[in-house]
């Protein structure tokens, strides 16, 4: 299997199922022993980050609310943090091992925001996250379901999440590119 840990997974228009039409997922893990672990990055819920975690939300990336990550485990928490550069490392916060940059990594939730905050900018929470088993992302990708894309540090603390499927492609060369003018209903073309 490909070690794609910190690249984005975008579904392709052909990717009709709901639970990731359009989505853009940062891959957490991703090994040939435990499979493909991600958080679907541009689906944000109406649920203010204060409203389930009052000390994390400070610190959320705007807008602050929780993130749906996936279908898998929805009542699971996962939080995200944006590296801040040349920071000493924390153990609440890990670093995310082929992440661009050192940009992205987990946030333990049960620690001090103050101790996190010294290793990070900000943090996303999610709700949920997205899963493969060993050879399943690979062969989604190899029939054209997702493409797997260079991460930008701003890609997962964006502030603008709904454009974020768009940005991603246009940023790409040809043909990829193209997509990001796809139709969200074809049949209307």
């Amino acid at each position: 299997m490909a070690d794609w840990t910190g690249r984005l997974l975008v579904a392709t228009p052909q990717l009709l199922d709901d639970n990731f039409v359009r989505t853009v997922v940062l891959l957490l893990q991703c090994d040939d022993e435990d499979g493909a672990l991600g958080l679907v990055l541009n689906r944000p819920t109406g649920t203010e980050v204060g409203e389930v975690l009052d000390a994390w939300h400070p610190h959320a990336a705007e807008p602050g609310v929780v993130f749906s990550g996936g279908p898998v485990q929805p009542n699971a928490a996962i939080c995200l943090g944006h590296g801040r550069p040349g920071a000493a490392p924390v153990a609440s916060y890990s670093v995310l091992e082929g992440s661009p940059g050192t940009a992205f990594g987990t946030v333990d939730l049960d620690a001090e925001p103050a101790d996190v905050m010294t290793a990070v900018t900000e943090v996303r929470l999610f709700a949920g996250y997205a899963g493969w088993s060993v050879g399943q992302l690979e062969a989604e990708v190899d029939e054209g379901s997702w493409w797997v894309l260079d991460a930008l540090p701003s890609d997962a603390f964006t502030d603008r999440p709904e454009r974020l499927w768009r940005d991603v492609l246009r940023r790409q060369g040809a043909p990829i590119a193209f997509a990001a003018g796809y139709p969200d209903d074809p049949s209307l073309n």
